[in-house]
């Protein structure tokens, strides 16, 4: 008889976790149900919405459609894993919450780590490639302005070392 589950152990957010997961469960599944992770929303189930986009290795990917073995020996970042570990807003976070760049915040956590991804392997995109970065991501509430404007403000920040200056003063508890 075939095994209907399997162990996987996988890098999340900086911490090695294991769980026993069902044989044809997904990364987005295992991240959600055997791993108490539920920035990641589930939305399409076959890879057209974006909502599940989480990072394997610094890029992006949609979890809804990788199956989870497919994740074991490589570096999952998930929304939760953009902030700092002392709990400060990684800056896309920030600036999407100052340019008002989420309504519903189902498409968010995707739209986040695309742009994660996007900002760690090009530090000052161009409007068109925000915009190309973020094509597999939809967003049916806000539009896409305030995004790309919120994504423009968080790799200046990034560019300019502010982030990291903020970080510092937030953990020290200076506002």
């Amino acid at each position: 008889m075939a095994p209907t589950h399997r162990i996987v152990r996988l890098t999340v957010n900086g911490d090695t976790r294991t769980a026993g997961v069902p044989v044809h469960y997904t990364l987005l599944e295992t991240l959600r149900y055997a791993m108490g992770l539920t920035g990641s929303k589930q939305g399409c189930d076959k890879g057209d919405c974006g909502a599940c986009t989480v990072l394997l290795n610094g890029e992006p990917r949609l979890s809804c459609i990788t199956p989870v073995w497919e994740a074991e020996g490589l570096d999952v970042v998930t929304v939760e894993g953009l902030a700092g570990p002392d709990g400060a807003l990684h800056p896309l976070q920030d600036e999407f919450d100052l340019h008002g760049a989420a309504q519903c915040g189902f498409c968010t956590p995707g739209i986040l780590c695309s742009a994660a991804g996007l900002l760690a392997r090009n530090p000052r995109p161009t409007r068109e490639e925000i915009r190309e970065a973020l094509s597999g991501n939809l967003c049916r509430c806000t539009g896409y302005t305030k995004i790309y404007e919120a994504v423009e403000a968080a790799a200046a920040r990034l560019g300019s070392g502010d982030a990291e200056r903020e970080r510092g003063e937030r953990k020290e508890g200076v506002s």
